[in-house]
Order: C-alpha cells, then structure tokens, then sequence
C-alpha cells in the first residue's frame, strides 16, 4: 500500500483526518450535484476522462448547462412570476455560457463595455441589460447609449457625460440611479454597500442627483441597490431586501417620474467552506412575493428585478487539474499538478479570504471506494500559494489522475492571472 494512505473507512473506522478532528469539526455540504460511476466523476453525463480527452488537454473548467437549467428552473419555482430574474455576467463572462444564460433568464446586468459586447453577441435584449460601474470611462458611456442599454449612474461625473452623449447621438439615455444606502448586506461576503463605498451615489446625494437628471432630459427609469454578496443567510438577505425596498420607495418622491425598474439585487451564496450549509429559499421566496404585492399598489409601474451571478452557475462548475508529480515533505504528501492559482486564485485562498480554507476538492478519477489519505494538492508555481487544497483527506491519487475542485463555475478563469509565471491557459468549456 502507498505509505500515507489508508484504506477506506468503514461505518466503524475512522479516517487520519477524523481522528485529528474534534468531533464537532464542520466538513463541506456533500456535492451531490455530479453523479460517480464505476468509480469517477461524471460531467454533462460523460465520465471525466471522457471529458479531459474531449477538451484535449489540462487544466480545464467544465460548466454542466443541465445543472445550469435546473438552478433557474428551481428558482422559477420559488420566485413570484413578477420578479426579474438578471444573471450577472461577472461571475462567469464565458461567451457560450452567456448565450445559454441569455435564453433562460430575463436580463443580463454588466460591468464594462467588454461585457456589454459579449451580451449583445449573445443575443441579450438590449432592452434588458443593465451597465454597472463606479468607473465608467466616456467612452464605455457612450457605447451603452447607443447600444440602448439602461445604464446605472454612480456619480455626478456621469451625469453630466450622459446629457452629452445624448445630445450627441440624438439618443435617449436611459438610466437609473444606483444607490449607496445607509445598510449594509449582513453576513455578506463582500459588502457593496452601507458606510463608505466607491459603489453608487450616498443615500443623501440622490435627491440633488435626481433633480440634475431631471433637467439634463435623461431617460430615468429607477433604482439599483446592491448591498452585499456571497451570503448563506437567508433572514439577512430578506432584510436587506426589504430595507431596499422601503428605502426606494422614499426616494421615489424626488424621482422626475413614476418608477419602472427597480434592482433589489443579489446576495444569494453558496457553500463554499466546511460548515457551509445551501442557502434555504423558502423564506426568500415568502419575502419577495410580499415586497411584490406592495409593490403593485405602491409602484405600479415598476419591475423588480433580482441580480445572481455565483447562484445561478457556481455549482455548475468544476476545475480539473491533472496530478504531474506525488512527493512526500517530511511525511507530508503532496500531489502537484498542472494547474493552481494562476487558473483558480479563488480556490489558492487569495482571492478575498481573511484565513485559508479548503474548497471542496476530490480526486475525479478515484472517486469509488478505495484507500485515502491526507494530502495537500499544489500547482507547478514557484510560490508557497499556490495551494489548491491544503491537507485533506482525499483519495490516493498518482501521476495521470484529476483533481476536480467543485464550486468553480464562478470567479474562476477570468478572475484568475493567468499570464502568472508564463504557464499556459486553462481550457473552459460548456457540457
């Protein structure tokens, strides 16, 4: 046997790791939304191998669009037939993706002028895209007019650009006002809002703001609040939703015209970590169809629209990376592969984490029955990040196997730098 493995645990066995770890010691949600036969992995319903010899080559990211269609669906569901659904095309701006995402949802919310022209590439309705961004350069602005999109306005600055342009272009512009408010997403992630923030225009500021898009003749449309993301909390993101909500419909008085649109934004998370539970959407779901009955006697006129990115495709995804070399450190095992955080910083813990954890990670190849181990999954880089797992309990792995880590469908290859030391790009592909 290998030194350092195990054979598997038994009911009444236990595992190097569990013997290490106080009973209490959380452990990743099981990930069961990719089925195992005959002992490996199975994406877009192909064994990995298949998958890997398909491609032509590791690393890769595969994005299942079955699990794709089914988390909109499922939301479809649970949402009120008045809500909204935007994908926010920053968490995963692969070209084909977007395509597949644009035929099932009801917009696409964007962040630069390259987004903008992947989703009108993709077939997005101009007419239901939205342009987000504290930086917006001029000409990125006048792109959005003439490309008719509703453009979220972050500053003065834009304001007084976007009446321009307009005159320029003989063109509306359409625009709604995003806000900065006085609350922050609690338990978020990353918080987008509440305090001070580059995102949007203070609370306080907007009613000056409104008056100036008034005079300018732009086309004003409404309100995009985006408080925070990545949160598994669903009372706090019903309470920010409902704080946006109140907090919209007060500025509504200063606004040049009935509200059409208003952007409740995102939040929703995924369990990423160990003790991470899914996001329950029961209450979500009671919440929002009491805001949308408000909203049919209180803003008539307006829809309300709910902004996802990792939610929608995060799940769906995996990176496979192939294992190049085993070594043992002073009887630690390392399995080192072709790819790291030059293809996935978020997976490497570089990528917003205060403290490292692991991603929930498994050997693709040994996924059956067998003997495991605790090893640490490292890539070709010369640097002590680039860590992809950091003493697991995983199957024994050799040279020529594939590491898979899940929860990769988003902030994944293009958040990544991927010209890092001069290794080659990942592959992406949509299964």
């Amino acid at each position: 046997m290998t030194p350092n493995a195990l054979p598997i645990e038994s009911p009444t066995q236990m595992s190097v790791d569990d013997q290490m770890r106080p009973a209490h010691a959380p452990v990743h949600a099981p990930m069961t939304q990719f089925k195992r036969r005959d002992g490996e992995l199975l994406v877009g319903g192909d064994p990995l191998t298949l998958l890997a010899a398909r491609v032509g080559q590791t690393p890769f990211y595969a994005y299942d669009r079955v699990l794709i269609r089914e988390r909109v669906a499922s939301l479809r569901v649970a949402l009120p037939d008045t809500i909204k659904l935007h994908y926010a095309m920053k968490a995963n701006p692969l070209p084909a993706l977007v395509g597949f995402m644009a035929a099932l949802v009801d917009g696409i919310d964007v962040a630069s002028a390259g987004e903008l022209k992947v989703a009108l590439d993709a077939g997005a309705d101009a007419r239901e895209i939205s342009f987000a961004g504290p930086g917006k350069r001029e000409t990125e602005l006048r792109q959005a007019v003439a490309s008719r999109v509703l453009i979220n306005i972050e500053s003065m600055r834009e304001v007084l650009l976007l009446e321009r342009i307009a005159g320029e272009l003989g063109l509306p512009a359409r625009v709604a006002v995003r806000v900065n408010p006085d609350f922050e997403l609690k338990g978020s992630g990353m918080k987008m809002g509440g305090g001070p923030k580059q995102f949007g225009v203070d609370v306080e500021e907007v009613p000056a703001l409104l008056a100036r898009i008034a005079s300018a003749g732009l086309a004003f449309e409404g309100f995009h609040l985006f408080a925070g993301s990545q949160n598994l909390r669903a009372e706090s993101i019903c309470e920010a939703q409902r704080l946006s909500y109140e907090l919209a419909l007060r500025l509504a008085s200063h606004a040049p015209c009935p509200l059409r649109f208003l952007n409740l934004g995102g939040g929703f998370g995924i369990p990423y970590f160990p003790g991470e539970q899914r996001l329950d959407l029961a209450p979500i779901s009671a919440n929002l169809r009491a805001l949308s009955e408000r909203a049919a006697k209180e803003m008539p006129e307006a829809s309300l629209v709910i902004e996802l990115g990792r939610y929608l495709v995060g799940e769906a995804g995996i990176y496979v990376a192939r294992v190049i070399d085993r070594k043992v450190s002073r009887a630690q095992v390392f399995l080192v592969t072709d790819g790291g955080l030059h293809h996935h910083l978020a997976a490497s813990g570089n990528f917003g984490q205060v403290v490292r954890k692991n991603y929930p990670v498994e050997i693709g190849t040994r996924a059956g029955p067998g003997p495991r181990e605790r090893a640490s999954v490292v890539g070709p880089l010369c640097t002590p990040l680039d860590l992809l797992a950091d003493r697991m309990e995983l199957a024994v792995a050799e040279p020529g196997d594939l590491v898979v880590v899940f929860q990769s469908g988003a902030y994944g290859a293009s958040a990544s730098p991927q010209d890092f030391l001069g290794h080659p790009h990942c592959a992406e592909v949509l299964v």
